[in-house]
């Protein structure tokens, strides 16, 4: 049967080089998510300085994460219709005034709609969702789900590199200063955008697509496996927004020292550039529902046995070095199996929705263990409820199913 004449445009091959793609969109995920990873470092000089709750702090980092997702979605649609050079440089200017207005905020208000509404818009402009739309669009599938987790293993290095920086400007110059530091450097995400212009989106415009962004949308909401997909990437998002925004505070409250705090993040960064890699390679070989499946579960052992054994420095390094190693090896096998479901023409935008739902779970893990720590003077609650999250998730992901869907002859090319 011959190919239909509105399928041609979605088989035309890569244009940017694979090694440019990889290191302008990897330079940018270091960044980017270098610096959001260090933010639980701010949380007791802030609101000792302040004179503001842990709820208060918790509070705006559950809206910049709620931002995050909500902003994603249509960062992701600006992405698929003008290309993801021009959503980066919005995003990087939108982070630096971010920082300096969390740098300078005086009032709970300022303050939340600065750190929380400011830099979650931020975000949703220079993560995942954007530099995976490129990959998708500029990597053969071949090599998809490999060039997803590099781009994570980045993310991952990221904070091995950047939360000891920060949590040494912050000693070293306090905590206002280190956030204006990091305002100046964000803005080299500029310069690293011009190596992600994507020549089909030279003259403003998308190349030529079978499905517009609605039917598109309407098809992924209504696709059972993409609604599983959703719940479980919720998981993820409560338990490593959770982890990351408050486990320095209950390790100081336990009587350990900020330095192992510190650390602990580092080692998470560290060992995730070691398991998001593997999970990228790994789910060109394997199924990725079983990877995911894994992956939660793991995570809900892992925590178990982190608050069962007494706690130590050595506990919390090697909680850090294992969590680290499942940290956001979600990422690459979430987006992989969408591209793979419903292909790379609005991979963006839908991944902007999955990803959605995980900010409304780290909107949640963030919000409670503030609220919850106020209440009762301990965070246990919530490390149990992250225990059972992960198992649910683990259950839930085997179902998904990562065969193409099936669509009609007109629709056909927006799977190839």
């Amino acid at each position: 049967m011959p190919a239909t004449p509105t399928s041609a445009p979605l088989q035309q091959p890569a244009r940017l080089s694979l090694w440019q793609v990889l290191a302008c969109g990897a330079a940018i995920v270091t960044l980017s998510m270098g610096i959001r990873h260090g933010f639980g470092l701010w949380l007791q000089p802030i609101t000792m300085a302040q004179g503001w709750t842990r709820e208060t702090f918790s509070f705006a980092m559950a809206i910049q994460n709620l931002s995050w997702g909500a902003f994603g979605i249509f960062a992701g649609m600006a992405a698929d219709r003008f290309g993801a050079f021009r959503v980066l440089l919005v995003g990087a200017v939108l982070y630096a005034a971010g920082l300096v207005g969390m740098a300078l905020s005086t009032s709970s208000i300022a303050f939340a709609m600065t750190t929380g509404v400011l830099i979650g818009a931020a975000q949703a402009g220079t993560t995942y969702a954007v530099i995976y739309g490129v990959i998708g669009r500029q990597i053969p599938a071949e090599k998809r789900s490999w060039a997803m987790g590099v781009a994570a293993a980045a993310g991952s290095f990221g904070q091995f590199l950047m939360v000891p920086v920060e949590g040494w400007l912050i000693s070293s110059f306090g905590w206002q200063e280190a956030l204006l530091f990091l305002g100046a450097a964000v803005l080299l995400i500029m310069p690293l955008a011009l190596g992600l212009r994507e020549p089909g989106f030279a003259a403003g415009g998308a190349p030529l697509r079978d499905q517009s962004i609605m039917h598109a949308l309407r098809e992924a909401l209504r696709y059972r496996s993409f609604q599983l997909l959703m719940a479980g990437y919720f998981v993820c998002g409560f338990q490593v927004v959770f982890i990351g925004v408050h486990m320095p505070s209950y390790l100081k409250d336990n009587g350990l020292s900020p330095q192992v705090a510190s650390y602990a993040l580092a080692l998470i960064g560290l060992f995730n550039v070691i398991g998001t890699y593997a999970a990228g390679a790994l789910g060109q070989r394997l199924a990725k529902r079983h990877i995911l499946a894994f992956i939660y579960f793991a995570r809900a052992v892992v925590i178990a046995v982190f608050l069962i054994v007494p706690l130590s420095p050595m506990s919390v390094y090697v909680f850090a070095s294992v969590m680290g190693l499942l940290w956001l090896s979600t990422i690459p096998p979430t987006n992989a199996v969408v591209a793979q479901i419903f292909g790379v023409a609005h991979l963006s935008m839908l991944g902007g929705f999955v990803f959605f739902s995980h900010q409304i779970g780290s909107f949640l893990g963030v919000w409670l263990g503030g609220v919850l720590y106020d209440r009762t003077g301990s965070y246990d609650i919530v490390w149990y409820i992250a225990i059972a999250l992960g198992v649910f998730a683990a259950l839930i992901n085997l179902p998904v199913r990562e065969s193409p869907i099936a669509r009609g002859p007109q629709r056909a090319g927006a799977a190839a």
